[in-house]
């Protein structure tokens, strides 16, 4: 069957020289949604609270390398910290509404990422509106993140979407989207085809840092590759979600002194 990819390789454009926290106990692809404790974006069960809410959720509160931050590029140093490839091609998705955003499944083991070596295959990707990351101080309408895990670790890439024309490669998703269902990773809607590869901006500048999973239990560790040019969704598509989650983003974590180092491709 014909698929087509796109591969981004040599690029590490704003990448935070940290050491990793270590290895990461929670891969967000497994089914551990309703073993957790009630967490939110709002009330009681905000993001203010999440640390105080199961002594796993402790990093939400303490921890020093959390995500999502402000990417400032005027603060960025020239440099190369690393190098990521990235290999996804179209394939079936399953989407589940799991109580904190609309997820889609992946079940193509093709779907990879490279950094540093490593290869990460691609477990699902999901919303959060609006965007988590903030670049020099500008926040966008929704961002995407796609979750990459190796067995012990993640890689995520973050793409954020602004306001524009009709995406004409999500559309399936978006068409798609379970406005209720269990909090379960059992899909709600039957699969639907996207070309991963073709949802991914032309420019691959990006900003590759060390943060955190942005929500409970906030583990760090995670290696962050925020494309830094802005894909395109119509009003209508972006409203197709935050009709269902008006608000599912974290606030902005303090960097900690963390460097970035500016490369592009």
């Amino acid at each position: 069957m014909h698929s087509t990819k796109r591969h981004v390789a040599g690029l590490t454009a704003l990448a935070v020289t940290v050491v990793s926290a270590g290895v990461l106990a929670l891969p967000l692809s497994s089914d551990n949604w309703g073993s957790q404790p009630h967490w939110a974006y709002a009330g009681n069960h905000d993001p203010a609270h999440w640390s105080d809410m199961d002594p796993k959720f402790t990093a939400c509160g303490n921890g020093q390398a959390q995500s999502p931050i402000d990417l400032e590029s005027r603060d960025a140093k020239t440099g190369k910290a690393g190098e990521f490839h990235i290999d996804y091609e179209k394939g079936a998705v399953s989407l589940v509404n799991n109580g904190h955003t609309i997820q889609a499944n992946v079940s193509d083991a093709k779907d990879t990422v490279v950094f540093d070596g490593d290869t990460y295959h691609l477990a699902q990707f999901h919303f959060h509106a609006p965007s988590e990351h903030v670049t020099d101080g500008k926040r966008f309408p929704l961002e995407l993140h796609f979750v990459n895990e190796d067995g012990r670790k993640v890689a995520v890439i973050g793409v954020l979407v602004k306001l524009g024309e009709k995406n004409e490669t999500l559309a399936p998703v978006l068409n798609s989207l379970p406005a209720t269902g269990p909090v379960s990773l059992k899909s709600t809607k039957p699969p639907v085809t996207v070309d991963l590869a073709s949802v991914l901006p032309h420019d691959h500048k990006a900003f590759v840092y060390t943060g955190s999973l942005t929500t409970p239990p906030c583990t760090e560790g995670v290696h962050w590759i925020v494309l830094s040019e802005p894909i395109q969704m119509s009003k209508d598509q972006i409203e197709s979600f935050t009709h269902i989650f008006p608000d599912n983003h974290r606030p902005l974590q303090k960097i900690n002194g963390r460097e970035i180092d500016n490369e592009s491709e």
